[in-house]
């Protein structure tokens, strides 16, 4: 089940809304949570929210999304206006600490009318990622430092989450609450799939060393067996010192790595600057926290067999 539907983020809608008044009045009325009465209104803090949202909620729910795409979500800055709509919203979606405004404007404007999805989606931190299985005592020795929001790049966690998606969205409308565990099913069932296809693709390969420009793929490292290696941390705002590229590139050498993977929205220069000191191919990996026109496919599951493919080239796979 893919629910296709023309979606634009909120932050034009705002825009669009606002072209029937004059500008800088004021009195320019929110789009998307605030227009229209067909089913329930909802926004969803950014693309992977939205998408899976927008499965499990079907035809009984409009979803706005705050950011725009091309946009780095953990960057967003928010209008009075998408403040506003955050509060009339029957159902905001969103993800505590992966937004620093939308966590803001879920505090004022909708304690009541929110769903964080970071408890079901069981958050890890970076250190966490490469000690899963570990006892509590051992668990305990580690200072695991902030926890990784990009639980959507493991299938699995994925479909947990619409899980909780489906089961708030019939709290709110009683009525479509079996249609709604229905599609959540569904969307499970097509993100198993995905989880046997990266299993299968992933299980073979001459590496198992994934060199990134930062550390988003820590939750596909630890369910497909890869070791994941940022060249920069969680933030992709960070950047990296000459030590730091020079530490990279000598455990690339040391390694065998063949690839470093770049990401489609933001700049690859990192990357290069790796790939030109070690004499590796750069390729792209898609943290899918939006989708552009760069992005290799018009969905999350056709950019994350393309992310599979990518992988499987870069990585040696048989």
């Amino acid at each position: 089940m893919t629910v296709r539907r023309l979606l634009l983020p909120l932050p034009l809608l705002l825009v669009l809304g606002a072209c029937g008044g004059d500008a800088g009045t004021g009195d320019d009325t929110a789009g998307g949570a605030d227009g229209g009465d067909d089913g329930l209104q909802v926004i969803a803090s950014f693309y992977p929210l939205q998408w899976l949202t927008e499965q499990v909620a079907g035809e009984h729910a409009e979803v706005t999304m705050l950011t725009s795409p091309g946009a780095d979500p953990h960057d967003l800055e928010l209008t009075p206006q998408a403040v506003g709509s955050v509060g009339s919203a029957d159902l905001v979606v969103y993800s505590a600490g992966m937004q620093a405004a939308v966590d803001d404007a879920v505090s004022s404007q909708a304690q009541d009318s929110s769903l964080d999805v970071a408890p079901s989606a069981d958050l890890l931190t970076a250190e966490e990622e490469g000690h899963e299985g570990e006892s509590e005592e051992e668990h305990a020795e580690h200072d695991h430092g902030p926890e990784d929001p990009h639980f959507w790049l493991d299938p699995v966690r994925y479909g947990q989450v619409g899980e909780v998606i489906a089961e708030r969205l019939g709290e709110l409308d009683p009525e479509h609450a079996e249609d709604y565990t229905a599609n959540a099913a569904e969307v499970v069932a097509e993100l198993d799939a995905l989880d046997e296809e990266l299993s299968t693709g992933l299980a073979t390969c001459e590496s198992r060393d994934l060199v990134t420009t930062h550390e988003a793929f820590g939750y596909l490292a630890a369910r497909y067996d890869l070791h994941q290696m940022g060249i920069t941390g969680i933030s992709p705002e960070s950047e990296p010192s000459p030590a730091r590229l020079a530490e990279v590139s000598s455990q690339v050498e040391e390694l065998g790595v063949s690839t470093v993977y770049a990401e489609p929205i933001l700049t690859d220069a990192i990357a290069s600057t790796i790939a030109r000191e070690t004499g590796t191919t750069v390729l792209t990996l898609d943290p899918l926290e939006g989708l552009t026109d760069a992005s290799a496919g018009e969905d999350y599951l056709e950019v994350m067999r393309a992310n599979l493919d990518s992988l499987r080239d870069g990585l040696g796979c048989s």
